[in-house]
């Protein structure tokens, strides 16, 4: 009795994807909310995180150039001084990826216009206008109104699987995903559809008033604001009236939920009994303060000298942006085929056909096996192959290739030679045609 095997293909890693708007000074809301959870899973076995600025959301909120300046200068420093490594993500500002607005254009031409309607912001400005008499739109810029399409592609640009959000953010994760299925029905399986993650407990930091933790309030505690400021902030934290020796409420109270974010379950438990037993207000708030600031205290000196050395953050971020188009470059030349963007030259134009019967393209697929290499499949148009490569020690190299067999043709296929695999039965023909297919658009 023979045994039969099979070849059992490594799954492809979980992408993680989240940005910061640069329009002001990071606080701790982002912190617990965004640059620490986001750090942490960049540090997680299978998993690749994408990190960015998200300069072009700014445009929508701020017009004081110097201000966007200093926010992504600040933000940057932000994210690397709380331990992102740069050498383990890809950590790029949004700007530097042009692949982004020609993303957004593609998604705009399949977004309903009726699902924008129902965008959180949007709504909330139309309803502050008729309360107050207004034209629906009045003050109403075309970028806000198109805000969900922008995020929308910044996830699926780079097919994120997780998206760490706050509560209030999930309703772009919806629309990314309504976007990414309508573009796939017209035109093929190209997008992944993502998941927002959340963690419950700290998705919503309250501030020193106790609404959320927003510039929008100014209540917000900036995160690497000096020692003695940090301490004044925390003073004036709103709390009630309880006198020391009366029991107080741990559940609505805003310093209880900010220790919370940052203490220990046993820390927690403890500072819980405390209220019970009727702590003072301001023993309560030094707790806090002293809690926080044996967290942060090693990040902001890290901080302060990346502030002071402006062109090593550019240097990150540059770096960050050629990595980021490793990918989208070669992404955005399939979506580009996918919708008809296509050279003339490469192919007689086929006669118009029904939707269902409209034939795909050929296709590059990436993917590790178990011994960590990285290889590359050529699938025409009905997914026979056509080329196989060998093992890469990296997704960048094998990347690489693939581009250059996409701009180069024949002669790329012919220098590539030695690292792929012959397929019976395939031609070099085939395999030229195919590229030909593939090959970029000239201006």
């Amino acid at each position: 009795m023979k045994t039969m095997t099979t070849n059992k293909q490594t799954p492809a890693p979980q992408r993680f994807l989240t940005g910061i708007t640069t329009t002001g000074t990071p606080h701790l809301g982002n912190y617990v909310g965004s640059i620490r959870p986001s750090v942490a899973a960049s540090t997680g076995v299978g998993a690749e995180s994408f990190y960015f600025l998200a300069d072009y959301h700014a445009l929508i909120k701020c017009d004081e150039p110097a201000r966007i300046q200093q926010s992504t200068l600040e933000i940057a420093a932000s994210w690397l001084a709380a331990g992102l490594d740069p050498e383990r993500v890809t950590f790029y500002r949004q700007s530097d990826i042009p692949e982004i607005p020609e993303l957004t254009w593609l998604l705009t031409c399949v977004t309903a216009k009726g699902v924008l309607n129902r965008a959180h912001a949007y709504k909330a400005s139309v309803d502050k206008n008729a309360a107050a008499g207004n034209d629906p739109d009045a003050d109403v810029s075309a970028g806000l109104f198109m805000y969900p399409v922008l995020m929308g592609a910044d996830i699926l640009m780079f097919k994120a699987h997780h998206v760490p959000v706050g509560r209030d953010q999930i309703q772009h994760i919806e629309m990314a995903r309504d976007m990414a299925q309508r573009f796939n029905h017209l035109y093929g399986e190209h997008l992944v559809l993502p998941q927002a993650l959340i963690e419950e407990s700290v998705a919503l930091l309250p501030g020193t008033d106790g609404r959320k933790m927003s510039k929008s309030y100014d209540n917000t505690i900036p995160l690497f604001t000096p020692r003695d400021q940090l301490k004044k902030l925390i003073a004036g934290i709103v709390t009630d009236s309880r006198a020391p020796g009366e029991p107080k409420a741990t559940e609505g109270s805003a310093l209880f939920q900010i220790y919370q974010a940052f203490a220990s379950g046993p820390e927690t438990a403890a500072l819980r009994q405390a209220f019970a037993d009727g702590i003072a207000w301001g023993d309560a708030k030094q707790t806090l303060f002293e809690r926080i600031d044996q967290e942060v205290a090693p990040m902001r000196a890290r901080y302060q000298e990346l502030m002071q050395d402006p062109a090593k953050i550019e240097a990150v971020l540059l770096a960050g942006a050629d990595k980021a188009r490793q990918l989208a470059t070669p992404f955005m030349r399939e979506l580009r085929q996918a919708v008809g963007l296509r050279r003339l030259a490469a192919a007689p134009a086929p006669a118009a056909k029904p939707k269902s019967a409209r034939a795909g393209l050929p296709v590059f697929k990436q993917y590790r096996e178990a011994d960590g290499k990285f290889h590359f499949k050529l699938l025409d148009a009905q997914g026979g192959l056509l080329l196989q490569s060998d093992g890469f020690d990296s997704p960048r190299d094998a990347g690489k290739a693939i581009g250059q067999l996409q701009i180069e043709g024949a002669s790329g296929l012919a220098s590539l030679r030695p690292k792929l695999q012959p397929v019976p039965g395939v031609t070099e023909d085939a395999i030229n045609a195919a590229l030909q297919l593939l090959a970029p658009e000239v201006p």
